[in-house]
């Protein structure tokens, strides 16, 4: 038993320590402008090589402003916002290995398609698309990215 107690107690420190080693390893990073929207989260958090962008809708830069006109122009903004934010953070489109699209309507998934590849080009990263019952501030559409990281500016 004395053993067992041994073992658990090596486990519990090595993956304390492992853990403590990890939160020196990341990094939370929101530009000027994303800080003064006052929102509860990190526009994208940098841990190693990756960086894992929150969700973007296609709002105007700087605002909580959807873009008129439907799915088309929001999902070209969103992507629009989602490459600035890769530039500031050292980054770019052609670095995105993973993106999660979150639909209003499964109907637009189409839609939303002609204007997500001409972002991409023939570097088209891993996907996954999921239709919900509705999204933040009403939105028809928003991205999350996950990019191999540059150095922040």
């Amino acid at each position: 038993m004395k053993n067992i107690y041994l073992l658990l107690s090596s486990l519990f420190l090595a993956s304390t320590s492992t853990m403590a080693m990890a939160d020196a390893d990341i990094e939370r990073l929101s530009t000027p402008a994303f800080k003064a929207l006052n929102l509860p989260f990190s526009q994208a958090v940098k841990v190693g090589d990756m960086l894992y962008l929150s969700g973007e809708l296609g709002v105007k830069p700087g605002t909580l402003e959807l873009i008129e006109g439907g799915v088309k122009p929001q999902t070209q903004q969103a992507l629009e916002n989602i490459k600035t934010t890769l530039q500031h953070f050292g980054s770019d489109m052609d670095k995105v290995i993973k993106c999660t699209l979150f639909l209003a309507d499964i109907k637009e998934w189409g839609m939303v398609n002609e204007v997500y590849v001409t972002y991409f080009n023939d570097k088209l990263p891993a996907r996954s698309a999921v239709a919900g019952s509705g999204l933040g501030l009403g939105a028809r559409v928003e991205i999350e990215c996950m990019a191999l990281a540059g150095s922040a500016d």
